[in-house]
């Protein structure tokens, strides 16, 4: 029962965020940030896929087209345990598609990352509610939230 009060505290905490700018914070707009930028899913909320659209190295603008960025995109439930990592869908530069994006190279670009709902590794479904994506660029971390509805 315990679980259940916690889990609930944090998903009206998540609802009712503020909605501000910030590297650290989920917004419903696009986050700004001089490495990355995670914006919000979509179709949000889903059932069963969804996407997940981000631009790496300031992208267009990119000013070192050759670095290469370190990236890592999962998924979480409310209580921050590990729900799945997306693929990387079509493929860019030198990033096939269909890899997981954890520590995954890119080239400085525009992504988009690709999510069946399933939990890790299984065939079985995420359940409803909400859900935190992370994206690591180099370390620095952009959060948001993405709900799933059945």
């Amino acid at each position: 029962m315990r679980f259940r009060w916690s889990a609930l505290c944090v998903v009206l905490t998540l609802i009712l965020m503020p909605r501000v700018g910030t590297a650290q914070v989920g917004t419903a707009t696009a986050q700004k940030s001089s490495v990355a930028k995670l914006e919000q899913n979509y179709p949000n909320p889903f059932n069963p896929e969804t996407r997940i659209p981000f631009s790496i190295g300031g992208y267009p603008n990119c000013t070192d087209p050759s670095h290469q960025y370190k990236v890592t995109l999962r998924i979480y439930n409310v209580l921050m345990q590990l729900v799945a990592v997306p693929v990387i869908q079509g493929g860019a530069g030198n990033v096939a598609g269909g890899q997981p994006l954890q520590n995954v190279l890119v080239p400085c670009g525009q992504y988009i990352a690709y999510w069946n709902g399933n939990y890790l590794n299984t065939s079985k479904e995420a359940a409803s509610g909400v859900y935190v994506y992370a994206l690591a660029v180099d370390g620095q971390k952009l959060l948001n939230k993405m709900i799933v509805m059945k």
